[in-house]
Order: C-alpha cells, then sequence, then structure tokens
C-alpha cells in the first residue's frame, strides 16, 4: 500500500511539474503578461469575436462566472465601454462570479453573485437600467467546473452548465443576440446543440488556436437569438435592448 501510495504521488508530481513547464512555454501565457490581462484564456475570446463578430460598440455584454476578469477585459475594450472611442456608442459589461473579481475600469463586477440567482438577476437588471438598456447583446460563458477524476462526470457537469446559460438567455438575452459558452467536447454535446438550435439561427462549434490542440475545450456559439415571450397586450416591441442615447 506504501509503495502505491508514493507511487500515485509522483505520478501526481509529475504531471504538475508537465502542466508547469507547457505554462511557460506557453507563448499565450507569456503574452498575457506583456499585454495585462488576468489569464491567457482573454486570447480564445479575442480569437472568436475577431473571426465572429459578437463584441461591437455599444452592445451589452453579460460576462457569466466572469472571475478572474480576462473575458470583461476583452469586452471592455470590445464594447467601448470606456468610450475609448468618442465617435462610436459605448457599451455596457457586467461580469458575475460566486467569487470575488477584482475592480475592473468599465465593468460592472457583481462578485459572489450567482447569476441564476433572482437577487442577482434584480442586481443586473438595475444595472441595465440604469444604462438605459433592458437585456444583453451578449452573453459570455467561460464557466467549468472543478474537475473530477472522471471525464463523463466532468463533460455532464459543464453541459449542464451550458443548459442554465441558455435558460438565463431566456429572460436576458435580446432577439438577434449571441451566447458563447465554454464546453468539454463529449457525449452531452448533441443535445445541447440541438436545444440551441431551436432559440438561435445559427449554433457552431468553435476552438480558438489559444486553445491547447489536446485540449477537449471547445466553444459553443450560437447567433441571432429568436426566443421571444408572449408581451402584454398594448406593449410595444423594440429592436433594440438599450435607448437610442446608449445603444445606437
Amino acid at each position: 500500500m506504501k509503495h502505491q501510495l508514493n507511487k500515485s504521488a509522483s505520478s501526481s508530481s509529475s504531471s504538475s511539474n508537465e502542466w508547469l513547464r507547457r505554462r511557460n512555454r506557453d507563448r499565450f501565457t507569456k503574452q498575457s503578461g506583456v499585454e495585462s490581462f488576468r489569464c491567457r484564456s482573454a486570447y480564445k475570446l479575442q480569437q472568436i469575436n475577431d473571426r465572429y463578430k459578437l463584441l461591437k460598440p455599444g452592445h451589452v455584454v453579460i460576462d457569466c462566472g466572469a472571475a478572474p476578469g480576462s473575458w470583461s477585459q476583452v469586452a471592455v475594450t470590445s464594447v467601448n465601454s470606456l468610450s475609448q472611442n468618442p465617435t462610436q456608442p459605448a457599451g455596457t459589461v457586467i461580469g458575475i462570479d460566486l467569487r470575488h473579481i477584482a475592480p475592473l475600469d468599465g465593468a460592472h463586477l457583481l462578485g459572489g453573485h450567482d447569476f441564476t440567482s433572482p437577487a442577482t438577476q434584480r442586481a443586473v437588471a438595475e444595472i441595465l437600467k440604469g444604462q438605459g438598456c433592458s437585456k444583453a447583446d451578449v452573453i459570455l460563458s467561460d464557466m467549468a467546473p472543478s474537475a473530477t477524476g472522471i471525464k463523463s462526470h466532468n463533460h455532464d457537469v459543464i453541459v449542464q452548465l451550458c443548459f442554465t446559460v441558455l435558460t438565463f438567455c431566456l429572460s436576458s438575452l435580446r432577439p438577434g443576440g449571441a451566447m458563447l459558452c465554454k464546453l468539454w467536447s463529449g457525449s452531452g454535446q448533441p443535445k445541447l446543440t440541438a436545444a440551441m438550435k431551436t432559440v438561435f439561427d445559427r449554433v457552431r462549434i468553435v476552438k480558438p488556436d489559444a486553445s491547447y490542440a489536446d485540449s477537449a475545450e471547445i466553444f459553443i456559439l450560437g447567433q441571432g437569438f429568436r426566443y421571444k415571450k408572449a408581451e402584454p397586450s398594448g406593449s410595444s416591441s423594440h429592436s433594440s435592448s438599450c435607448s437610442q442615447s446608449h445603444h445606437k
């Protein structure tokens, strides 16, 4: 038994050392330090956005599972939330996470919040109202569960997280909007894809260069959101989630 424990500990240590060596060699890790991104995952969103043009000046973005904040950093620049370009409309970025998120200029951060809770959704609604908005143009999720040694279980949990984000979209995403969610490839992927196709015009799987080639990590992207709740009689429908003064 003692020999087996030592062997297991040695294997775990070897894997950890290899991970550290790989991280230190990684160009995106090095680049993130130079460009002051909080995490290398910023480049994954950058590359997806460069290809599919998700984030535009004036957009309202909700970043679910935002900590440590690298995706929110990319969103702040992309939607012009700091009015870096005065000729373009200024957007809004809201980051939500159960964990603490260090302050970020240009983003409204809700650390210690569960994005599925009514209290959090009321807080989001108040932020949007203050910006002259009602719903988001883009909902992002780079969330992942704590990995276990059982790959099938890990996959099932992250698929459920994606379904939770999809449900959030039904109440918080404007018509025509987009959802981007991290996923690990596996047997639950077709079911999630099929569900997203019922409310998005276009659904695709993307894998940016910044994701490790041998990783199961992929991202599922839905564009052209078309779900619409029945509106009370006499209410008016708006094509934009924000007032013209904010979102042009």
